[in-house]
C-alpha cells in the first residue's frame, strides 16, 4: 500500500506564497503520473499541474504562478505557488499513479484571504 503525505498548506494574503510538498512511502522514479489537484467548496476536484512522462502540464488557471517539481532522492513531490489568488482557495490532494492504480494523499487546506 502506497502511502502520500501533504503538507505545507495554510493561511496567506491576497499575492503571496505558500509551497506544498507530497512524500510518497516508496520511489518515485518510475511512477505513471504524480502531481495535485484541488477542490473547493462546492465545486468539483480539478487538476493543478501534473509529472508525467511526456511532461509537465498546468492548469490554465495557474500557469505563470506555480511551479511543480520533483525530488526522486526524497520521493517527494512539490509545489510552489506563488500570487497567490482569493480563487486559489481549496483543499489541495496530492496524486499519484502507478500502473493502474490511483493513489491520493488526505488533503491540505490552502487559503487565501483578500
Amino acid at each position: 500500500q502506497v502511502q502520500l503525505v501533504e503538507s505545507g498548506g495554510g493561511l496567506v494574503q491576497v499575492g503571496g506564497s505558500l509551497g506544498l510538498s507530497c512524500a510518497a512511502s516508496r520511489t518515485i522514479l518510475s511512477w505513471n503520473a504524480m502531481g495535485w489537484y484541488r477542490q473547493a467548496p462546492g465545486k468539483q476536484r480539478e487538476v493543478v499541474a501534473l509529472i508525467r512522462s511526456m511532461g509537465t502540464t498546468y492548469a490554465d488557471s495557474v500557469k505563470g504562478r506555480f511551479t511543480i517539481s520533483r525530488d526522486n532522492a526524497k520521493n517527494t513531490v512539490y509545489l510552489q505557488m506563488n500570487s497567490l489568488k482569493p480563487e486559489d482557495t481549496a483543499v489541495y490532494y496530492c496524486y499519484a499513479k502507478w500502473r493502474t492504480d490511483d493513489y491520493w494523499g488526505q488533503g491540505t487546506q490552502v487559503t487565501v484571504s483578500s
